[in-house]
Order: C-alpha cells, then sequence, then structure tokens
C-alpha cells in the first residue's frame, strides 16, 4: 500500500461517522490534495464548542462563511458576530470562479452557488434588527461582574435591585438604574438606611462612573425595552433551513466593555432559558464569536470566571460556541480547554515572540505521523487549516493538514440597496424596533421626588404662615395690653402679677 493510500484509510477512518455531519473539505499530505479524503464535523458534537484561529488574511473568515452555510443548510441556526463587516454577503449567491472549480475539484465534490437566509441585527446605531435588554435582566450579580465592582460595591447594587423590587420600581434602563443610584444617595436616604443599612455616597459614585463608562460607549442603545427573545435567534425558513442571524458590530471594535456585556448577558439569557437538550445529536444554535480577544481583553477576573462556567455548562442547552481570533493565546486556557473542534489557519514567525506563539499552537493538536505541526503551520496556505474535531464518542481525530471548500455565498458584502432589502423583508424588525419608554424606575422615583420637594415646600410655607399669625397675635395682645392698663389701674396690676406667677413658675421648674 502507498503512502497516499494509507492516509486516505487513516483520514477516512478517524473522520468516518455513523451520525449526521458536515463535509468542511479534504485532507492533505505534504502539498497534495487527496481527493475524498473528507474531513467531516459529526453534528452530534458541535455543541462542544470550537475555535477558528489564525493570522490576518488566512481565510479564518470564510471557513466561518462556510461553517455557517452548512450548518443553515442541515437546518440548525447561527448567530455570527460581524465585527469586520464581510459576512452579510451571505444573502447573495457567490458568482463563482475558476479558482473555485478547480479547488472543488480537488476536494472531491462539485462546487454549488446560493444564498441563505439571514436576519441582520444590531445593538448600536447601525441598521438592523435591535437587540435589547432591560438592566433587570442582567440581575445584580452579572450587572456587578461586568462593572467589575468591589465587593462593597456589590452589595448596594444588590440592596438597590431589592428596594427597586420591593417598591414596584422597574429597573429598565440606564437612567431607571442611575436614577435609583441618585435617589439612594439623596433624598430616599433616610428611607434607606432604616430599611436596607447605610449605603456610602463615595460607593455609589464609584458605581456611577462605571455605569457612565458602558452609556459613553452605547449602552443607552443597549439597555432597554423591548427586550430581545432568545427564541428568536432559532427560527427556520419555509425550505427547513437554519436562520443566519448576523449581528452588525463594525462600529463597536473600540467599546470592548459594551462587547463584552451584551455578550454575557446573551448567554446568560439563552442559558436560564433554553432547556436541557441531552443527547439529542445535533445543536440547537451555534453561536461564532468574531474577534473573540474583545470579550476577554478587558475583562475582569470575575467576568472571566463567569464566562467559564457558562462556557462549561450551555452545551448542555444544545449550545454551541466558536471563537475566532488570531491566536489561540487570545482565548484563556480554562476556556480553550473546553473547545472540541479546532480549525487553526497559518501563524506567522516574524518575531521570537511569533515563534514561541506558534510552538504553543502546535501543542494545543494531537502529534501526528504525518506531520511536522510546528512546521507545517508557517506554511499553509489561504483557505488551508489544521483541523482536529471530536467523533461521535468524543474522541479526538487524527489532525488533519485540510483543503477547505468554498463559500457558496458571495464572499464579499452587500451593496446598501441589497442590504435595505433584507432589513425591510424582516420578520422581526416590527418587534422590535418600536420605542417604548413605559413608566419605570425614573419617572417614579421622579414623581416621588416631585411630591416630597411640594410637601417640603408646603410645609415651610405654613411655617411662615404660622410664624406670622403669632407675630399678629402677639402685637394685637401688645396693643390691647397698653390701652387697658392706661384706662384701668387694675387691669395694669393683674398684668404684673402674672408675669411674677410665670417668672417664679419658671425658676421652680429650673430648680426642680
Amino acid at each position: 500500500m502507498s503512502q497516499q493510500e494509507e492516509f486516505f484509510e487513516y483520514i477516512n477512518n478517524g473522520y468516518a461517522t455513523k451520525c449526521d455531519y458536515i463535509e468542511l473539505g479534504a485532507a492533505m499530505l505534504g502539498e497534495e490534495t487527496i481527493t475524498n479524503a473528507i474531513v467531516k464535523i459529526p453534528l452530534k458534537t458541535l455543541n462542544r464548542h470550537g475555535l477558528i484561529a489564525g493570522a490576518t488574511g488566512t481565510g479564518k473568515t470564510k471557513t466561518l462563511q462556510v461553517l455557517a452555510e452548512t450548518l443553515s443548510d442541515k437546518g440548525i441556526p447561527v448567530l455570527l458576530m460581524d465585527i469586520k463587516g464581510d459576512l452579510s454577503g451571505l444573502a447573495q449567491p457567490s458568482p463563482g470562479h475558476p479558482k473555485i472549480d478547480e479547488r472543488h475539484a480537488k476536494i472531491g465534490f462539485p462546487f454549488e452557488a446560493k444564498k441563505f437566509p439571514i436576519e441582520v441585527l444590531t445593538i448600536s446605531e447601525q441598521k438592523g434588527t435591535r437587540m435589547r435588554a432591560t438592566v433587570s435582566e442582567f440581575g445584580p450579580v452579572l450587572l456587578s461582574r461586568i462593572l467589575d465592582l468591589s465587593e462593597v460595591q456589590q452589595g448596594i447594587v444588590a440592596i438597590i435591585f431589592k428596594y427597586c423590587d420591593d417598591n414596584k420600581l422597574p429597573l429598565l434602563d440606564i437612567k431607571d438604574f442611575k436614577k435609583v443610584l441618585q435617589y439612594v444617595t439623596d433624598e430616599g436616604k433616610e428611607e434607606i438606611q432604616k430599611e436596607y443599612g447605610r449605603i456610602s455616597s463615595s460607593s455609589t459614585g464609584a458605581i456611577l462612573r462605571k455605569i457612565i463608562e458602558i452609556e459613553q460607549q452605547g449602552g443607552d442603545l443597549f439597555f432597554g425595552e423591548k427586550s430581545f427573545e432568545v427564541e428568536d435567534l432559532t427560527r427556520i425558513d419555509e425550505n427547513g433551513r437554519g436562520i443566519i442571524s448576523v449581528l452588525r458590530l463594525t462600529d463597536i471594535q473600540d467599546k470592548p466593555k459594551l462587547f463584552s456585556t451584551f455578550m454575557m448577558q446573551l448567554l446568560a439569557e439563552i442559558y436560564e432559558t433554553f432547556p436541557e437538550q441531552g443527547d439529542s445529536g445535533r445543536p440547537e444554535l451555534i453561536i461564532f464569536i468574531d474577534e473573540a480577544h474583545l470579550v476577554f481583553e478587558e475583562a475582569s477576573k470575575a467576568l472571566l470566571n463567569q464566562i467559564e462556567s457558562i462556557v462549561k455548562l450551555i452545551r448542555s442547552k444544545g449550545i454551541g460556541l466558536y471563537f475566532v481570533t488570531q491566536n489561540p493565546n487570545d482565548v484563556p486556557e480554562d476556556v480553550l480547554a473546553q473547545l472540541g473542534l479546532k480549525i487553526q489557519h497559518a501563524l506567522r514567525a516574524f518575531t521570537a515572540k511569533d515563534r514561541k506563539a506558534i510552538k504553543l499552537a502546535a501543542e494545543n493538536y494531537p502529534s501526528s505521523d504525518y506531520y511536522d505541526t510546528k512546521e507545517v503551520l508557517t506554511q499553509l496556505g489561504i483557505g488551508e487549516a489544521f483541523v482536529s474535531v471530536l467523533n461521535e464518542k468524543g474522541i479526538p481525530t487524527p489532525l488533519a493538514r485540510t483543503m477547505l471548500r468554498a463559500p457558496m455565498s458571495r464572499m464579499d458584502i452587500l451593496t446598501d440597496k441589497e442590504l435595505a432589502a433584507v432589513i425591510d423583508n424582516s420578520k422581526l424588525i416590527h418587534k422590535y424596533n418600536q420605542e417604548l419608554d413605559r413608566e419605570s424606575a425614573y419617572e417614579m422615583l421622579n414623581s416621588k421626588i416631585e411630591k416630597i420637594n411640594l410637601a417640603e415646600e408646603k410645609a415651610i410655607k405654613d411655617l411662615k404662615d404660622q410664624k406670622e399669625r403669632e407675630r399678629n397675635k402677639k402685637s394685637s395682645s401688645r396693643t390691647y395690653t397698653t390701652s387697658s392698663t392706661r384706662q384701668n389701674p387694675i387691669v395694669k396690676v393683674l398684668t404684673s402679677a402674672t408675669f411674677i406667677r410665670a417668672f417664679f413658675g419658671i425658676l421652680k421648674k429650673v430648680m426642680k
């Protein structure tokens, strides 16, 4: 048996699967693609999460696009974080190209151009179906972790949520939370202290500064109503294909706080909402997080622990998380250890630091008799990658240098006209893009403060009126007394006697 035949058998046995699967491409031996040595990903293990890594320009985004297309064709909904703005082309078929046909001839199956059903989402000022969440939905624990608060400050946030629950004050948006902070520090200080304990104004000031930081990054657009229902991410179209939800994030690359805030709330909401799926044989939803370093680079230790916990637990709900980034080191080790599928595009060795990173990346993959992993990592061409997946028994498959299939949809963005047509045809936009500003904590506390102020003003006015009446009464009394004593000496004597008794009465009280 020749080396190619041995390798063909090695790959086909390693990637053989009895359950449903998606085809990623064909394995390569050296620079040669072994036709029909197909690298397959079992649907059953897609909820075990994954990583797509590689240097800029090596094809990570196109790999993400291929996975989203094939999942959609299998009836599995997908959520994509489109940070670079180049994934909207999924809504239009590929125009084709001779190089694409050549690639697929090497892989062993023909190329088919097609478009896919997409939903354009947004959490910023960009056009699309708006995704929002209320402050109440975050809860005190998650909100405190996102804001990176101290234990004392976390306690104050918990008190604020408890106070709002007890007094039926809905916390919907940032202005609600800021208003409650102001109230418990000023007008409601005594009320809060009596019921819940003393709150330090310096601590509330520190919390307010953290809230303003989120607000300045666009949190005022994200927090509010109408809340996005995560079940709408799992829709299937009339042809049985999974809807690909493309979240446009091109304007928040410099707002990592907002991005990590959104991601944590979304994952927490999905975990709380979706039922336990068990061993169903296929995922409920696959989420691709492009530029994943934005989630981790400014995350506190508490937030990283929260992310790690969710990554571990959310797969039981049938959810697969796929992190897309330049280097595996961008993902914390504890999270990286949870990822079953790994697709590694080329890495570049320009510096000593790069060479060290390549060595570490090579150690993340199974050893192979057919590859010097560390060496090949720098030689992979565009659209090629090392692939290792979990088979249906949860065992890593043999490492395979893979010629990846080409996207069936357009590898470019939609025009403004095409994008507008997709948004106009959305079945969700009318549900979520109506502006709601119902009465909440902000309005209720303003009303309460106004009543307090009016009561204080009335009390002050009543006191002034009372003093004025007393002054007028005393003035009238003095006038009457003076006039009467002049006319009647007896009255004068009685008045003097009264004064003397009053004086000695006071003395007696003092002496007692």
